[in-house]
């Protein structure tokens, strides 16, 4: 049985102060699940012959992008568990993933035959994601703390048979700080950063009860440390995707705003363009006043468009 949770007052009151007239819309959407999406991995398979499969097997299948043909949605109500134990998904035609998930990486666009870290990698959604995109050229090095979460991983990728990602266990400054001693720079860099998880609320209604102000101001920390050091490895003319599943300026804007001021004229905020409804970032939380740069930032309400909520940012070194 599904279990309600209840929002606590301070959650409601900061993001009241975030979606002004848009909360009830913003409160009404969190009551309904998350659509069924997949990606079709495009190293087996194409969009095409994927959705024919699905079809035939009497599933109704969207693809509301028409320049990303690989992002679907499973119109009907399928069988409990359904999706996870079809023969597609078992010999890896497509990973279960949410659109905003999968947003990240085309916000990236990694190439062909380019060098690409994955400073935070597990379960894989996004690693396998840029395998496709890259073709299955070039290489990624994939990089998660956890052990458990890496096995995740490596299973992820062998099922999608993305075959050019080394793997490595790692603290993900420390992984920098290496790479730096060593000259090792990236063409590429996502940072889809450990985080508080409010964006997740309509598949994980447990997030309000894990919910804590403390918590926000302790990861804020990790991910400015983790951003700053990505930022040295990347190579000049390079580019770096920051990404979180939280609306919480503190681990948003205020982590862009602080690397700016790091990095000076070194580097850039990009703009970014993406198949949904972006919302600027903003430029003023809480007394604190951020650099108008972080208006080039996208944040993503559930309620704009009928996903979870993330937030992405582009940065380019241009020094």
């Amino acid at each position: 049985m599904k279990q309600n949770y209840e929002p606590k007052p301070l959650f409601l009151e900061r993001m009241e102060k975030l979606m002004g007239k848009d909360m009830d819309s913003y409160l009404e959407i969190l009551k309904k699940p998350v659509l069924d999406s997949i990606r079709c991995n495009t190293l087996k398979i194409s969009p095409e012959k994927l959705k024919k499969r699905l079809e035939d097997k009497g599933w109704k299948i969207s693809q509301p992008f028409t320049e990303n043909k690989e992002i679907m949605i499973i119109e009907n109500d399928l069988a409990p568990g359904e999706i996870g134990r079809s023969m597609e998904h078992l010999l890896g035609y497509y990973y279960v993933q949410e659109i905003s998930s999968m947003l990240p990486v085309l916000a990236l666009k990694p190439g062909p035959e380019e060098i690409v870290l994955d400073i935070a990698a597990a379960p894989g959604s996004k690693t396998t994601q840029i395998s496709a995109t890259m073709e299955n050229t070039g290489t990624v090095i994939a990089n998660d703390v956890s052990l458990k979460r890496l096995k995740i991983l490596a299973s992820n990728m062998e099922r999608c048979g993305a075959t050019n990602a080394i793997l490595i266990k790692k603290d993900g400054v420390a992984l920098c700080k290496k790479f730096k001693e060593n000259g090792l720079l990236f063409d590429k860099i996502l940072v889809d950063a450990p985080c508080s998880g409010e964006g997740t609320l309509r598949s994980s209604p447990i997030t309000y009860k894990m919910w804590n102000f403390n918590t926000i101001k302790f990861l804020s920390k990790i991910q400015k440390g983790l951003l700053v050091s990505a930022l040295e490895i990347l190579k000049t003319g390079g580019e770096l995707v920051y990404s979180t599943c939280t609306h919480a300026p503190e681990e948003n804007e205020e982590v862009i705003d602080f690397v700016l001021k790091e990095f000076g004229d070194e580097i850039k905020v990009e703009g970014i363009k993406l198949p949904i409804k972006c919302r600027p970032g903003i430029s003023e939380w809480q007394n604190n006043n951020y650099s108008s740069e972080v208006k080039k930032s996208c944040r993503i309400y559930p309620q704009d468009n009928n996903t979870e909520g993330f937030f992405i940012v582009k940065f380019r070194r241009v020094k």
